[in-house]
Parts: structure tokens; sequence; C-alpha cells
């Protein structure tokens, strides 16, 4: 089986191509522009994957809502240009798509599954809806929700994620402020690849929500990164509104992943053992 991963740079899509090993080719976005269509075809047609797994996106989840049209381009737009190429080639494609598609009731606390509906409320989390929506055209497709993404940078990658930030600002300021009226499920970028590998090499098709085990809010996930890290800065936990970020943000959006464990593969770990391994690992 071949895997060609995009976005290779970024931090599941690096996590992928040490899960698959030789078996996986990685292009990162300057090795492959997946809004490019003749760029895309010749990878493809060159490289004759069995499987596609796109983990390239556009994630400035702030800056999406002033800049709509860059974010549908990379996050739904370049997904039709990479099923069409799959389907002609009866490819899996595998696209990766967040929690941030749900969050339109506001009232919610009971985890999502797969059946309910849709309802994002950003411009980030609308275009990844396009999106799922552009992949389910290929005739074979896989869909993996997931949240909050965090592991180990791909080569050459300046990217950053939560963890490492927190751990940034408690190096350098003596409070840092973090939203508590969010709850999710951050998740470790291993855990996630592994859940795919398992996906992949067991033929599943659809959609399915993968994300460590657990709930919390940023505030909680905070709160455990400087336990573990013994760092004495003050956390001030602060609501949504107080932080007024431009694009909103699903108050609950926390996923059901019943479905993905009915396969039988091992549970997902609960998110303070994944947080406590990435650090241990970093």
């Amino acid at each position: 089986m071949k895997i060609l991963v995009t976005g290779s740079g970024g931090q599941l899509g690096a996590a992928l191509c040490r899960h698959f090993g030789p078996r996986a080719i990685g292009l990162n976005h300057a090795a492959l522009d997946i809004a490019d269509r003749d760029a895309v075809q010749a990878a493809i047609d060159k490289q004759r994957p069995d499987v596609v797994v796109n983990t390239a996106g556009y994630t400035a989840v702030d800056r999406a809502e002033s800049d709509r049209e860059t974010c549908q381009a990379v996050n739904a737009d370049a997904v039709g240009i990479l099923a069409e190429a799959c389907g002609r080639r009866d490819a899996l494609l595998v696209q990766i798509s967040t929690d941030y598609v749900f969050g339109g009731d506001a009232s919610r606390s009971v985890p999502y599954d797969e059946t309910d509906e849709p309802a994002p409320q950003s411009v980030y989390g609308q275009s990844k809806l396009a999106g799922e929506q552009r992949a389910a055209a290929c005739p074979r497709h896989l869909i993996v929700r997931t949240c909050g993404l965090y592991g180990r940078r791909g080569p050459g990658s300046t990217s950053s994620n939560f963890v490492d930030t927190m751990l940034r600002l408690g190096a350098e300021r003596d409070a840092v402020r973090v939203v508590d009226d969010q709850r999710c499920t951050p998740s470790y970028v291993e855990d996630v690849a592994d859940a795919l590998q398992f996906l992949i090499e067991s033929s599943a098709e659809g959609i399915y929500h993968v994300v460590n085990h657990g709930s919390t809010t940023w505030y909680e996930f905070a709160t455990e990164i400087f336990h573990h890290r013994s760092i004495g800065t003050r956390l001030v936990p602060i609501t949504t509104a107080d932080y007024a970020a431009a694009a909103p943000r699903p108050a609950y959006s926390v996923l059901d992943t019943s479905k993905y464990h009915a396969l039988g593969h091992r549970p997902m770990p609960d998110w303070h053992v994944a947080l406590a391994r990435y650090l241990s690992a970093r």
C-alpha cells in the first residue's frame, strides 16, 4: 500500500509519515500546492498512490474571518481537486476535518457523533464542512474529524500548537489569561496518526470521529500543562467574550468516538495521559 500525505510538514502529516514509514510519500506545501489542479494531477499520476491523506489546510481561524476567499480555496476547493484526482485513480481520499463543523447548539452538553447535523459558526468551520462535502464526492473517501492537535512539527515547519504556546507564555509572563468556557478534547497527533493508520489499513470509509478520551476546557488544559512542568506563572480563567477573538468558537464541541472504537482497535488514551506523553517526549 502506497500512501501520499499532503501537508507533511505539519504536525499530523509528519506523524503519519513516521507511522507509515517507507510506505508514505510526504509532500509539504513547497512540494505540492493542493490548490493547483495541474500539480495535484501530476503528483498523483507520478506516485500512483493507493491512498491520499490530506492533512494540508488553512488553519488561521481568526484570520479566515477576513480572508474567506483564501480559506475556501484551500479547505474546500482544493479538496475537490484532490477528490477528482483520486476518483480517476480509484484511490482512497482521506480528508482531515475538525470539531469546528459543530457549534450551532449553544446548550449542547452531549458529545457529537457522526450522525449529528453540522452547524459551523466560523468561516473556518464552514470551509472545513465544505471540504468534507467535496471529499464525499470521491467514490472512495474517509473523513476524520479531530480537535486541537498538538505534537512534534515536521522538518522546516514553524507552526505552533496550544501546548507549545502555553509553555512559551509561561516562561515569558507573570500571568496568562486562558478561555475557560469552551469544552472540547485537544488531541495528541501520535494517537490520531495511530488511529488513522488503523482506519486506512481496515479499509474504513465514511465519517469517523477521532480524539483522545475525555474533555476539558483550554484553561483546565493549560493548568495541567503548567502542573506537569512545575510552572509557577498564574493562570487566569476568562470567558470567550473576554478573549474577543475575531472568529466564534463552539462552546461545546466534544466528539463521540464510539463508532471508531466499535472497530476494535486500542482505545484512544485519556487526554491527561496523552499530554504527559507529549511533554515527556518534547
